[in-house]
């Protein structure tokens, strides 16, 4: 049964496989590993970003008031499975929660292993049927052999079936004391409400930019890696608050080094596909002027640094977005995306552009990406989506160019003039019209006026409106 639950191994020295009805043996010292599992916490002061979350599990474990089941929820990296299985240290470690595990304990140590008997791992992305959770509710029937508790940790739980869901709910609602129920997901919609009512629910939050980088920053140093501030932010910015993720990048930034040279923003981007935001910014700015030429040249220029269109398209909405609300942003709010020059050079484009122009091309680029979905050839259309933008951009400044104008032309005022009326002058016209019996008989007499001017209209009409008071 315990090889049935368990996971393999991620943290020890050695783990068992199953391959064919034989075990395999498999060592794994910490030099092999990669670093998002060299570097996974093991304790609750280990972890970053997540502070309330670790401050409400220790007082309740404290308190002794601990619930049925805890559910970990956030995006892919933030230490969903790390957290459950450093809560089920805490709950079954021999040493207490005041010490957070960070003395030696059988238990703790059996945790880190994954071979502790009491706590059984599933990955319900891969066990998602009502026959494996009713083995684990008959499982669960048995007390704990050698700690205080029996912890069950379902990863991925949103992949379980309805059927699986509802075997789940009775056990899940009134579980012997013993019995405790930790589930992590990515995926919180998908869980049934009966389930989640029954839990105690932890949103995991994006780690920040400004901690995330520190860390990874931390571990650079301890693994002697040459690498600059600035290519751990771009890691930073591409891993978007998540520790594994960003660790995957700072890997593969290792790995990659020549171990005479640093490894600077420009090497990074080209490791990592990205680009220079200047470009962005400087092709942003031809497309307002107008410059076709200039914006195809930066745009294939980008491309060429293989850049795909959906991260293409991506940047630029980050960028519109830095263009709309540059007034009431900073330059560390900006998720380490832009340095201080193209920061400025935002600020100093924003002066003089307008907001609405800004509205259209955030429509259209949404639009964009459907159309990438269904083109064949991504390359032709992010052109022609370019293109289409300075038209957007050539119309609207048209538009604006002939409202300003319409105040600097001396004969388009005069005709506007002429046309406006004051009501003063109304109540004059009312008084002649009254004055002049034999255009009442004109008018009487004629079934056919003939207006040729807006003046006419406007005198015809306050002689029927006037006439009709009578």
């Amino acid at each position: 049964m315990d090889a049935a639950w368990t996971r393999p191994d991620l943290n020890g020295s050695s783990r068992k496989d199953s391959f064919s009805g034989s075990s395999l043996l498999v060592n794994m010292s910490n030099d092999s590993k990669v670093l998002a599992l060299k570097y996974r916490p093991q304790n609750f002061d280990d972890l970053i970003g997540q502070d309330v979350v670790v401050e409400t599990i220790t007082n309740s474990i404290i308190a002794n008031k601990v619930p049925n089941a805890y559910l970990f929820t956030g995006i892919r990296g933030v230490g969903k499975t790390t957290i459950a299985r450093i809560v089920a240290k805490a709950l079954n470690c021999s040493n207490g929660i005041e010490n957070k595990c960070k003395v030696k304990c059988d238990n703790c140590d059996a945790i880190t292993n994954s071979n502790h008997i009491d706590v059984l791992e599933m990955d319900a992305a891969s066990r998602t049927g009502v026959d494996d959770v009713r083995e684990l509710i008959e499982f669960s029937r048995y007390g704990p052999t050698s700690s205080k508790y029996k912890i069950f940790i379902i990863d991925e739980v949103h992949m379980l079936s309805k059927q699986a869901f509802n075997a789940l709910l009775k056990t899940l609602e009134e579980p012997p004391e013993y019995l405790k129920f930790i589930f992590a997901t990515t995926e919180i919609k998908k869980i049934p409400i009966t389930v989640i009512s029954r839990c105690q629910r932890f949103d995991l939050s994006r780690i920040r930019s400004s901690e995330l980088f520190n860390y990874i920053k931390k571990i650079k140093d301890k693994e002697g890696g040459k690498i600059t501030d600035e290519a751990l932010k771009l890691i930073v910015k591409i891993s978007e608050g998540s520790v594994r993720d960003a660790l995957s990048l700072l890997d593969r930034a290792l790995l990659t080094l020549n171990p005479k040279t640093e490894l600077d923003l420009k090497s990074a981007q080209k490791i990592f596909g990205f680009f220079d935001k200047s470009q962005l910014i400087d092709l942003f700015e031809f497309i307002l002027k107008g410059d076709e030429i200039k914006v195809i040249e930066i745009y294939r220029k980008i491309y060429d640094q293989g850049v795909e269109p959906k991260i293409f398209i991506n940047d630029f909405l980050e960028l519109l977005y830095y263009f709309k609300n540059i007034e009431s942003l900073t330059l560390e709010s900006t998720n380490f995306s832009l340095n201080d020059q193209e920061f400025q050079k935002i600020k100093d484009l924003n002066k003089n552009l307008d907001p609405s122009v800004l509205i259209l091309f955030w429509q259209f680029t949404i639009s964009t990406l459907d159309e990438l979905a269904i083109v064949s050839n991504q390359h032709l259309s992010m052109e022609m989506f370019l293109l289409r933008l300075m038209h957007l951009s050539s119309i609207k400044l048209q538009k604006n160019t002939d409202i300003n104008s319409v105040s600097e032309n001396p004969v388009i005022d005069k005709e506007i003039n002429d046309q406006s009326k004051p009501i003063d002058q109304i109540k004059n016209i009312y008084q002649e019209e009254k004055s002049k019996p034999e255009i009442h008989k004109e008018v009487k007499s004629e079934k056919k006026i003939f207006i040729n001017s807006l003046e006419k209209l406007t005198q015809t009409c306050l002689f029927l409106f006037c006439r009709n008071l009578k």
